[in-house]
Formats: structure tokens, sequence, C-alpha cells
């Protein structure tokens, strides 16, 4: 999808300083990546003493 957005200059510099990206629209397709993650974690953290856990339940059985 194609679009113009204004970006603020000095914040998309110091993005690139941390970035191993050369393009803006890589740096613009990582930052997009690297946003949903983040909220799909946070979503994840919100289950936190929601999910019942088996206490029989040994993970370590199920290792190859």
């Amino acid at each position: 999808m194609r679009t113009n957005v204004v970006l603020d200059e000095k914040l998309l510099q110091e993005a690139f300083r941390y970035a191993a990206v050369t393009t803006k629209k890589e740096l613009i397709h990582l930052a997009l990546k690297e946003f949903v993650e983040h909220r799909k974690r946070k979503n994840l953290l919100e289950l936190k003493g929601k999910v019942k856990i088996n206490p029989d339940y040994d993970y370590k059985k199920l290792r190859l």
C-alpha cells in the first residue's frame, strides 16, 4: 500500500542509529513489525493469573 506521511526527521535519524537498515521503507516495516510483536506480548501478559495449569503437568516429558 502506498501512502505519504510526514516524519519527524530527528526521530528518523535516531531510529536509523538503532536499526540495521538503510532505507526509510525498511525502517518503517521494521518499526511496524516490532510494534505488532510488542502488542501481542502485552496481550499475553494480561492473561497472567487467569490461566489454570494442571499441577501434574510435566513439560519435560514432552521434550524429545
